[in-house]
């Protein structure tokens, strides 16, 4: 189903960012910014005031507003005429400038919103496009739960009442970080990043079986929330029996990978059984993992001193 952004949602989202203020046409708050059937070839939304190619988001700064005080009063609000004749969703006034005294009334009897940042236009654009590229970047939701481990973004998943939200509850008193319980949204936002959120309506939830929904924020304060992390590693839970576990590889584990929006992420399998520490485990596969990126393989290197006490044998 196309979903859309709205002029307050990009509001809300990067209002303390650019620092904007909505100076008037409140009317305007639910005009459609973006939408899923936007052009996601270049994702232009916005760029300096355009009277022949109107862009959704219209900025002007001190250039434009040289332009519009050098113009008579009549040829002025013409041309103003003319801006909010195309219906843009948006005006930005960037530099902090004024801008044309008519233009704020103009704006409210048009419905479209009026917005003044203190920065600078490229700042200003620079942060657009980069929020209009990644509303349109491709997108999927994978079952689990994911979290911050070690300062690296970890998707906890397997079957249903397998324990991930318990195990996530206890990496959390651990000092993990709660990004997303359920249903965490992914996006690639680089060829070789993924990105992972958590849907507003669930945010800072954890639901734990026997206790029912967790609000992780007012448990645990604020530093047990992370908003949005890149994706990793995928830590699988899987039930096994004591025969299962002994036949695994034991000196390779589980490792393998799996295609996330196109991007190989590392993929490790941890046996469910009791008495197993998940928690440690968990942890310690971050660990290791971090140790490979370093180009350092536990395996590799056992390997090599065996190799090397059979040559000094002989």
């Amino acid at each position: 189903m196309p979903h859309s952004v709205r002029v307050k949602d990009l509001f809300d989202r990067l209002h303390e960012r650019l620092r904007l203020i909505w100076v008037a046409g409140k009317a305007g708050a639910e005009s459609a910014l973006l939408s899923a059937t936007s052009d996601a070839s270049t994702g232009i939304i916005a760029g300096p005031l355009n009277f022949i190619h109107p862009n959704r988001v219209q900025i002007i700064g001190p250039a434009e507003e040289t332009y519009l005080d050098s113009l008579s009063v009549a040829n002025r609000r013409q041309a103003l005429e003319q801006l909010f004749a195309e219906q843009p969703a948006l005006v930005i006034l960037v530099n902090g400038i004024e801008g044309p005294t008519e233009l704020a009334g103009m704006a409210d009897e048009a419905g479209v919103a009026l917005m003044r940042s203190p920065l600078a236009d490229t700042q200003v654009l620079d942060n657009l496009q980069y929020y209009a590229s990644l509303f349109l970047s491709e997108k999927t939701n994978l079952h689990g739960v994911f979290l911050e481990v070690l300062g690296m973004g970890v998707l906890l998943t397997g079957d249903p009442a397998v324990g991930k939200s318990e195990l996530a509850l206890d990496l959390i008193t651990r000092g993990s970080r709660l990004v997303a319980d359920d249903a965490p949204e992914f996006t690639r936002i680089a060829p070789d990043i993924v990105s992972g959120t958590c849907p507003p309506l669930l945010r800072e939830f954890l639901e734990v079986r026997g206790l029912g929904i967790l609000n992780i924020r007012a448990m645990f304060g604020d530093s047990s929330i992370k908003r949005q992390k890149y994706l990793r590693l995928i830590v699988h839970l899987k039930r096994m029996s004591a025969d299962q576990i002994s036949g695994m590889d034991r000196l390779s584990g589980t490792h393998s990978s799996l295609d996330v929006l196109g991007v190989s992420i590392p993929h490790v399998t941890v046996p469910v059984a009791p008495g197993r520490n998940l928690s440690v485990l968990v942890e310690s596969a971050v660990r290791n993992h971090l140790l490979r990126l370093k180009g350092y393989d536990a395996t590799e290197v056992l390997i090599e001193r065996q190799q090397q006490s059979i040559l000094e044998q002989q």
